[in-house]
């Protein structure tokens, strides 16, 4: 009985050193790299993004296993993700959209942290330059041309005064409405804001807004887009158009224009910066990444809701789009 008992004593004692050794082994030895990825919060841009870098450093031979993450809108749940990577010791950490980003280069000081879709890095504190990236931490910035997607909305829809929503506490956001506060001074245009904090304020916020402006621009705000539907049905019901910042986001129908990058390559673009990280690159010497190929944008044009707004648009630009919405259907070019 002794003898048997130190035999199963013995066998304990193995499996727990192997098993402990499975905890600890470095994912390296077995030839995966584990990335984490965590998105502010999910709406149709972001999940493209996300796909473009899972799909990019697959494209790249990089044998990753990864932890998906969402936020969903939640500031707490930001920092705790952060903590989550830190504590799993991830070797990148990815995070897609601005509140995200600032949670994992605050936390992570370790080990590369890559971020997505971020519109001012430097306002948000994660680079002091865009011509390199800051210690652990580089990216790429979803910045777009407010100033000409105004103008455009001003010539198409005739808008003398425009309302816009922004996410108060989202940096982004934040800098965004200067931008379009800029652009609404040098165009003569009256503007009209309003501030949410969560998504399930937007109804609210449009309902509020709506018959007070000719029309809604929307730049890349996370929060507005987790639930455009919701803008989307106030602004059809009273016959005003809006102009989207996102064209992902609006491929359902609803937006009489959508100017912007494709988020699908944004996030190919973000997983060449992973995948040249992990090939040795430093953070530190990449410069912040900007769609600026044309390839990389997409418009659309809604003429369902362009006549349900009576507005025409002109046939040199829908010469332009490569989305066009008619019918209750999609069809791109």
């Amino acid at each position: 009985m002794k003898k048997f008992m130190t035999f199963i004593g013995l066998c304990l004692t193995a499996l727990l050193f192997m098993s402990t050794g499975a905890r600890e082994q470095p994912s390296g030895e077995t030839g995966q790299v584990r990335i984490g990825v965590a998105k502010v919060v999910q709406h149709e841009a972001l999940d493209a993004c996300e796909k473009g870098v899972v799909d990019a450093l697959s494209a790249r031979g990089v044998n990753a296993v990864f932890d998906f993450q969402n936020a969903n809108g939640d500031m707490n749940t930001a920092a705790q993700i952060a903590n989550k990577f830190k504590a799993d010791r991830v070797q990148a950490a990815v995070g897609i959209g601005t509140p995200i980003a600032v949670a994992l280069a605050n936390t992570i000081t370790d080990v590369p942290v890559i971020f997505s879709t971020v519109t001012d890095p430097v306002g948000a504190k994660l680079v002091s330059s865009l011509a390199r990236g800051e210690g652990n931490v580089t990216g790429l910035s979803d910045a777009i041309p407010t100033a000409d997607h105004i103008a455009l909305f001003k010539e198409i829809a005739g808008i003398s005064t425009l309302g816009y929503i922004y996410t108060s506490s989202e940096a982004n956001s934040i800098s965004a409405l200067a931008l379009v506060e800029e652009a609404c001074r040098n165009l003569g245009i009256r503007l009209v804001t309003q501030s949410i904090s969560t998504s399930a304020e937007l109804r609210q916020a449009s309902e509020a807004i709506v018959n007070r402006v000719d029309g809604i621009y929307l730049t890349t705000d996370n929060t507005v887009f987790s639930a455009l539907p919701a803008l989307i049905q106030v602004f059809q019901a009273a016959k005003k158009p809006v102009f989207s910042g996102d064209v992902t986001s609006a491929l359902n129908g609803g937006c009489v224009i959508a100017s912007g990058f494709n988020y699908y390559k944004a996030g190919l673009a973000t997983g060449d910066i992973v995948a040249d990280i992990l090939e040795g690159k430093r953070p530190a010497d990449i410069p912040v990444k900007f769609l600026t190929d044309p390839s990389e944008s997409d418009m659309l044009f809604d003429l369902d809701a362009a006549k349900n707004c009576g507005i025409t648009i002109p046939p040199q630009y829908l010469s332009q789009a490569n989305y066009i919405f008619e019918n209750g259907k999609l069809s791109d070019r």
